[in-house]
């Protein structure tokens, strides 16, 4: 049985969640791998963060934050535990977001030395970055760190390791925990701190809403700079007695059905895109295995349920909801209460209130607040600003059940007004998913002169046309307002590093479309 939560238990900070999980699992249980396959046990995992903290504690100040710029894999792990071994903030900076971005990024956090590795920008060819970065930033490589570390640091993170709460610096819950930025997907990052509280308190709440077996394997490709890779993917699993494998990036969709067997994966984290892709490349065995698979990020869609239900018929898709703000997990399905159109009952905590929205006949607006809850965002100037009394807006309109499951119906920015209705573009994406669901597609609002605005289909399927839409939603009974006339085809319709559909890129390419009719 998941169990009970209690917001005391979050009364921690990350480092010492840390050394609780050892004390209670075993300080020789293998914990964390990645691609290279070698195992490091909770010793090892905090004898490194002793051994690197040490010497990014030489470098910076007291609750500096510290950048960090690394893909999904043990180095990142030991990275982010090494910074809070010394009481350094984790700034976790998205590599797939842009210089103009990321310089704006750093800039609002006050970010002034940022942590990578020669093998990572090599590989991933970010030179021209780090180039950007340069100018205001101490770019420092943690190979060059590691070369550094002698034979006093090894001493030191031995002593360290056998009497790690009398080494690490004393922090507080309500101190950051980690610096993280918003996907962007409409419009601009904003900078979110959340504390080591509010980590500490969303693992505490799945495990309460969830029965986890510490035996279980949970495999991570999603990035740690998006919350969903950080919390579900790393904290999770280290705080609970689960191994985390991490593996650095989740476009690798040939390698990574294989190597989600060859880890004996219990549970495997993803989006609906690169679930999708996984199930479509996968051998029969390769994800059988699995306990269940978490989706977050985006909406599932019934294709891809089905398909994991063809190919994989004993795995369950958990579709689940959250937000950055909360660090990140709202609600979550269950593998003994899956109800598919959901995204899963609410976490223990978590207020909700849920207020109308104008023009909106079905559900409102819904807001939350909990122990999870960020601290707040960072303005321009780099200053906290808490969210009032708490809460936070989501911006998504939902329903709710009186056992708290929730369906979102669409972000409010994600609706239309049309001839004086308000129509749901989450809606008319579904249309056109109904009718091509082997396709990806995406709906925007344009400016229309006689009905106020118009919806636009940017799809890549190649033959789309309106009729077939129009057929669609005669058959099932959908409003015609909600049928996307003009239709946009494109090769590919553009993500985010984090999965999400990035709907600034489609806006573009609408507006294009439009000026070239």
């Amino acid at each position: 049985m998941p169990r009970a939560f209690d917001a005391r238990s979050a009364e921690r900070s990350v480092f010492d969640a840390l050394l609780d999980a050892r004390d209670r699992f075993g300080a020789k249980k293998l914990i964390l791998e990645d691609q290279d396959r070698r195992p490091l046990s909770y010793t090892d995992l905090i004898r490194a963060s002793f051994a690197l903290g040490r010497k990014i504690a030489a470098m910076t100040t007291p609750g500096e934050h510290v950048g960090v710029l690394l893909p999904s894999g043990a180095g990142v792990v030991v990275t982010f535990f090494a910074l809070h071994a010394f009481g350094r903030t984790p700034t976790m900076l998205n590599f797939t977001a842009g210089i103009r971005n990321l310089k704006a990024a750093c800039r609002m956090a006050g970010v002034k030395r940022v942590l990578t590795a020669h093998r990572f920008i090599d590989q991933a060819k970010l030179d021209d970055l780090v180039d950007a970065l340069e100018g205001d930033q101490t770019i420092t490589y943690l190979e060059d760190v590691r070369e550094t570390i002698g034979l006093a640091d090894k001493v030191f993170a031995a002593t360290a390791g056998l009497f790690p709460r009398r080494f690490r610096t004393e922090t507080r819950p309500s101190d950051a925990g980690v610096i993280l930025f918003t996907s962007g997907s409409f419009g601009a990052p904003r900078g979110v701190v959340l504390s080591q509280r509010n980590l500490i308190a969303n693992v505490e709440q799945i495990a309460a809403h969830i029965d986890l077996d510490p035996n279980w394997v949970m495999f991570n490709p999603l990035p740690t700079f998006h919350c969903f890779g950080l919390t579900g993917g790393v904290l999770l699993p280290l705080l609970t007695g689960m191994k985390a494998f991490e593996y650095p990036s989740p476009l690798h969709v040939k390698q990574i059905p294989a190597l989600i067997r060859d880890s004996k994966a219990s549970i495997l984290l993803a989006t609906d895109t690169f679930v999708n892709q996984y199930a479509r490349a996968a051998d029969p065995g390769d994800l059988s295995g699995l306990e269940f698979v978490v989706c977050g990020a985006e909406k599932v869609r019934d294709e891809t349920h089905a398909l994991i239900a063809e190919r994989f018929g004993g795995v369950p898709l958990l579709e689940g909801y959250g937000a950055t703000e909360a660090s990140p997990v709202i609600a979550v399905n269950k593998p003994t209460d899956n109800r598919r159109g959901t995204v899963g009952g609410l976490l223990p905590g978590v207020e909700t209130r849920i207020e109308p929205v104008e023009g909106i006949t079905k559900g409102g607006r819904l807001f939350v607040r909990g122990a999870n809850v960020m601290a707040g965002y960072l303005n321009e100037s780099g200053e906290l600003e808490p969210p009032v009394d708490g809460w936070h807006d989501t911006g998504d309109v939902v329903t709710m059940t009186d056992d708290g499951w929730i369906t979102i119906l669409g972000r409010v920015k994600r609706f239309a007004k049309i001839g004086g209705e308000m129509v749901s573009l989450t809606a008319a994406e579904d249309l056109a998913a109904q009718t091509w669901p082997d396709s990806r597609h995406a709906v925007v609002a344009m400016p229309d002169p006689k009905k106020g605005e118009r919806l636009v289909l940017v799809t890549d399927k190649l033959d789309a046309r309106p009729a077939e839409l129009v057929a669609r939603a005669q058959a099932i009974g959908a409003p015609e307002l909600a049928v996307p006339r003009r239709i946009v085809r494109v090769t590919e319709v553009p993500v985010l590093g984090t999965g999400k559909t990035d709907y600034v890129a489609i806006q573009r390419m609408a507006e294009t479309d439009a000026r070239a009719a």
